[in-house]
């Protein structure tokens, strides 16, 4: 059980990213993606293989980095440079202390609307046929946490920079938009690259061409351990008898399974790990005070964590 870290390029969608990767490893075993990835975006992808993919789920609700490039003056109709454009303005007068001052109503939780070229679903139709067919429909704004928002560069007359560090569901095309209204000028992404997923960072990310490289010559895949996969996951070490518990999916109670060791709040999962550093469960709190198993993983082959 393990993670890759794909460094995917533009122009391919995530489910091709996962599709090249299952063929370069023969085409045998489960393979899966913890992330979605715009197409024209670029960066980190965490991949799950075989018996990884149960790790996935834990991956998707992880904090997100990333680099983005937004041109000011020009809307689309997709948020981004693949769109069709819908409006222009003047940008006189826009500089890096007016930009500075408008990325300080994006810092903290924010109320955002997800675009309409998106995957969301909407009577079980995703938002996206709804928009190819011309149609808008209406959406409720979700609340996102931006924790940190950074201008890098400007470039005049219209091009910013942005480092933006957010929590899940947070869509940076919708932050480009808003941040161009917010300036009155309008404003598009032109570039997107994720920095970081959870735990993983563009350094542990390969690309496909190495990966290919490193198939063919038969040198080890740089995978990423269970632990280190779940690292962003708070964590409670268990002795041998609580791990062969777990591993039953006996029912047990919170405190004496914790056995003093701090934990976030009963809402949040925990990965349950025996002494020997082997992922043994991932957990949460019942209301009654005992533990749920959300996923087991003794008995699947676990490597020990590097």
């Amino acid at each position: 059980m393990s993670v890759l870290v794909i460094d995917k390029p533009c122009g391919m969608s995530s489910f091709a990213v996962v599709k090249r990767v299952r063929g370069l490893l023969g085409g045998k075993g489960k393979v899966g993606h913890g992330g979605t990835l715009d197409p024209f975006a670029s960066g980190v992808l965490p991949i799950g293989l075989g018996e990884g993919t149960k790790l996935l789920p834990f991956l998707l609700g992880a904090d997100k980095s990333y680099e983005a490039v937004v041109r000011f003056g020009v809307e689309t109709d997709t948020l981004d440079v693949t769109g069709k454009v819908v409006a222009e303005r003047g940008v006189d007068g826009l500089g890096v202390e007016a930009v500075k001052a408008a990325l300080t109503a994006f810092r903290g939780t924010i109320e955002q609307m997800p675009p309409m070229f998106s995957a969301l679903k909407r009577g079980g139709t995703p938002l996206y046929r709804y928009a190819r067919a011309g149609l808008e429909v209406e959406r409720a704004p979700r609340t996102v946490t931006i924790f940190a928002l950074d201008l890098l560069a400007f470039a005049p007359p219209d091009r910013a920079t942005i480092r933006v560090r957010c929590s899940k569901g947070t869509y940076i095309r919708s932050l480009a938009a808003d941040l161009g209204r917010k300036l009155g000028a309008g404003a598009h992404l032109v570039e997107l690259r994720r920095t970081a997923s959870g735990p993983f960072t563009l350094a542990q990310a390969v690309g496909l061409y190495e990966l290919a490289d490193q198939v063919a010559q038969g040198r080890p895949l740089p995978t990423i351990s269970p632990l280190r996969a779940l690292a962003h996951l708070p964590a409670v070490t268990v002795d041998e008898l609580t791990a062969l518990a777990l591993a039953r999916g006996q029912r047990l109670d919170w405190l004496a399974m914790a056995r003093g060791q701090p934990l976030a709040s009963p809402a949040c999962a925990v990965r349950a790990q025996g002494a020997d550093r082997v992922l043994v469960a991932v957990v949460a709190q019942r209301a009654d005070g005992t533990v749920s198993i959300v996923r087991g993983f003794a008995g699947d082959g676990i490597s020990r964590s590097a």
